[in-house]
Formats: structure tokens, sequence, C-alpha cells
């Protein structure tokens, strides 16, 4: 990810990890220790809602197992042999953080939880890119190998709100269930998705287990700006709203949003033609100025007014349009008669001999001089 900002604008923030980023590019905005891998309770749902979107058929019919049942922690208190719909599912996962159901989705999906990790940690490496995630279950519960980072979740939950399913159900408030032995209504565990007690939050995620601390996952949104905030290891519940409020307050004081069109083009210094081949999104600080080149590789390098790299977009080179080129390629060459064919096949026969025979008078030649 790239950075908007490469000033130190420390904020006063209690959490041992943070990290801000811009939902819509990636770039990040603030971070602390966003790359020390810590343990995210509850908010590793974030990964198992999305898989199970993709990788499911939302409208299976899913049969609990008695290991599910078992689970412990936070529960939408599934009963063995219940028939629960894959989205329900999601659903009683991300809102009421269900432990037993993150199980019987795992098993429903591979099988087995154990093959369920093996499939989850492939996909999250190859289809979303993390590098320092490890996940060892599907709803968080601790396990000194179940470790993640605040970038690779800001990354996680920048590809997750992509789906449309996904950002819905992130951002529900509260959701009647109408299970086989317990009828309620799911009221999401988010405080500021809950409450709305800050404008423009659109979502997210908590998370708290004893050895990781309270984790915090939040997406906001207000005019030209989206933002992805997460906080690991806060102390208390309190200090994780915090400083994600903080986190966010520092984003839409500071940042806007600006976009470069689809087809736009530009030259580069050999004169070289580009064009961008989709819309190119980046953030900068407000009211700041900044520079467009065209690098030799082709890319597109955005720079900030203290020389900070803000953007680097690879462009699609335009072939070129030289007219003396377009002339060549119409000139059509005249066709050629049978008689002048002939008469060149008696040329090659013909300049061969005059040749020989030039050679044969001229030897004659210097042997009659020799003889005077």
């Amino acid at each position: 990810m790239i950075s908007a900002t490469s000033e130190n604008n420390e904020l006063q923030l209690n959490s041992e990890a943070v990290i801000l980023i811009d939902a819509q590019s990636g770039q990040v905005l603030y971070e602390k220790n966003s790359d020390e891998k810590l343990p995210p309770a509850s908010i590793t749902k974030i990964a198992t809602a999305i898989y199970a979107i993709e990788k499911g058929n939302l409208n299976d019919i899913v049969s609990i197992s008695e290991n599910a049942t078992k689970a412990e922690g936070t529960l939408v208190y599934l009963e063995a042999g219940e028939q629960v719909p894959l989205k329900k599912l999601i659903q009683g996962l991300l809102i009421n953080s269900g432990n037993d159901a993150g199980v019987a989705i795992a098993e429903h999906l591979s099988g087995t939880v154990e093959q369920f990790v093996i499939d989850f940690n492939q996909y999250l490496q190859e289809e979303i890119g993390v590098e320092d995630t490890h996940f060892t279950n599907p709803h968080g519960l601790y396990n000194p190998e179940h470790l993640t980072t605040a970038e690779d979740m800001a990354k996680i939950t920048q590809y997750a709100i992509q789906n449309e399913l996904f950002r819905e159900i992130f951002d529900t408030q509260e959701l009647k269930w109408d299970g086989e032995t317990w009828d309620t209504t799911l009221i999401n565990h988010h405080l500021m998705v809950r409450d709305q007690s800050y404008e423009g939050i659109t979502g997210g995620k908590n998370g708290f287990v004893t050895e990781a601390g309270f984790t915090l996952v939040t997406s906001a949104e207000r005019e030209k700006l989206s933002l992805i905030a997460v906080t690991l290891n806060s102390k208390t519940d309190e200090q994780s709203y915090q400083d994600t409020t903080a986190l966010f307050n520092y984003g839409f004081q500071h940042f806007e949003t600006e976009k470069i069109e689809s087809n736009e083009q530009f030259v580069d210094a050999w004169k070289n033609k580009y064009e961008t081949d989709e819309e190119i999104v980046y953030v900068k600080k407000i009211g700041e100025t900044v520079e467009k080149d065209i690098l030799p590789t082709g890319e597109l390098l955005i720079k900030g007014e203290d020389d900070r790299t803000i953007k680097q977009e690879m462009l699609e080179e335009l072939k070129s349009n030289d007219k003396n080129e377009q002339l060549k390629s119409k000139i059509v060459e005249p066709p050629v008669s049978e008689e002048q064919i002939n008469a060149e096949k008696h040329l090659h026969i013909l300049v061969p001999f005059a040749i020989f025979i030039s050679f044969c008078i001229s030897g004659i030649f210097y042997l009659q001089i020799r003889k005077i």
C-alpha cells in the first residue's frame, strides 16, 4: 500500500497497532505498528464471511453438526440437526458474532474445520493478497498461531466491501432471528454501527478475547472520501472506539479523493502516447497540488508537494498514428505485364553473356599488343 502522506502527524492512540486507509485506492493515510502480527479475535469473521459469500451457494441449506453446537463464546444457539440457509449463518456470524455459525459454515464449505483452514488461508493469500496472516479457525477464538496485522485486516476489509451482500450485512443494525430454539432480534455488537453515533459509518465488526484485547474494524464514508480503520489490542472497549474516532477525524479533516477518468491521454518526454484504460482513484491532502509524470516504464507517477509518491499506475501505450506510415501502407505497386516478365528473363541471360564476350575481346586485344 502507498502512503498518502509522509508527515509524522502523531495521534494520541492507545491501541497497540492501527491503520487508516482509503477504501477505494488502498492508500495508507495513517498507521502505527500496522505490520505487527497480533491475534485478531472476532474480526476474523470478516474474512470468513466474504469467503463464504464468494465460495458458497447462499441458498444452500446447511445441516448443523453436533460439533458446531459445542463452539464456545458468543453464539446464535444452533441446534444439532437444525437446517439453516447459508446466508442466514453468515448474518448470524457477522451481526451477532456467532462462533457456532462460523463452525457450521466451515464444515459446510470444506467438510471439516481443519480442511477449511487450509482452503481459507490459501484464498486469503492468493485472492486477497495478505502477507502476514494465518488463521487457524473461522471465528477468532484464541490460538497462538491465529495471527494477522492491521494492514492485512484493512486489505481484507477493502476487498470484502466491494461485495454488495457483504456491505449490506456489515452495516445491519439489527435482524430478526427465528431459530429452532432461539427466537430473538440480533443487535449488531459494533457500537458505532448500532447507534450511528459517528456521521458516515457504513459498517463494522468488533472482537475481544483476553489474549487479543479489544479489536475493531470500521468503515465510514463522507462526500468524496471512503475510509477503513483497524485497531488491534486496545486495553478497553472504550479505547478502541476512541482510537477509531480519532483516525476517522484525522482522515476526513486532512484528505480528499481525486479521480483521473478512463481514456485520458498522457505524453512522455519521448513523445510516446499513453492512455488510462480505467478510472484511477487517488487520495491527496485537501487543497494539495500534485504532479503527474510518465516513467520510462509507461507508469503514471503522481507525486505530492513534498515529492512523496501518492500513486503509481501502469498505463496503456497507444500505437503510432504517423501519417507517413499510413501513406506507405496505402501505396500499391502497378501490375507487371507478361512482356515485362519475359524481357527481364532475357536480360538475366544476355547480361552475363555480354560480359563474357567483353572479356574475350579484351584478351585478344591484349595478345595482339604484346606481339607488336
